[in-house]
C-alpha cells in the first residue's frame, strides 16, 4: 500500500504544481507589483540630490577657503617704481618670423 501511495502522490504534487501556478499568475495579473525604486525617474531624483550636494559642498569650501584666493592689496606708489608699461624694443620682431642673424663682431 506504501508504494501505491507513493507512486500517486507524484502525480498529485505536479496537479497541485499546476494549479498553483495557475492561480499565482491569476493574482498577479489582478494585482500588479508596486513600480520599482530602480527606474528612471529615481535614477534622475537621485542624480540631482547628489548634485545639489555636491554643490553645497563646493559652496562651503569656497566660503571657507575664499581668503586664499583673494587678490593681494596693491603696494602703495613709490617715487622710484619701474614704469609698469614696458615700451618693445624696435628691433624685435612683432610677428613669428625668423629674426634676421645678428651682425658679426670684429674683435
Amino acid at each position: 500500500m506504501g508504494d501505491v501511495l507513493l507512486a500517486l502522490s507524484i502525480p498529485v504534487l505536479v496537479f497541485g504544481g499546476g494549479i498553483y501556478a495557475a492561480c499565482d499568475c491569476w493574482w498577479r495579473r489582478r494585482h500588479p507589483a508596486p513600480p520599482s525604486p530602480y527606474t528612471h525617474r529615481a535614477a534622475r531624483l537621485a542624480e540631482q540630490d547628489m548634485l545639489l550636494l555636491a554643490e553645497e559642498i563646493v559652496d562651503d569650501a569656497y566660503a571657507a577657503l575664499a581668503p586664499l584666493y583673494a587678490p593681494p592689496a596693491a603696494p602703495p606708489p613709490t617715487a622710484a617704481a619701474r614704469p609698469t608699461v614696458l615700451s618693445p624694443r624696435p628691433d624685435a620682431t612683432p610677428d613669428r618670423a625668423p629674426s634676421p642673424p645678428a651682425a658679426a663682431r670684429k674683435p
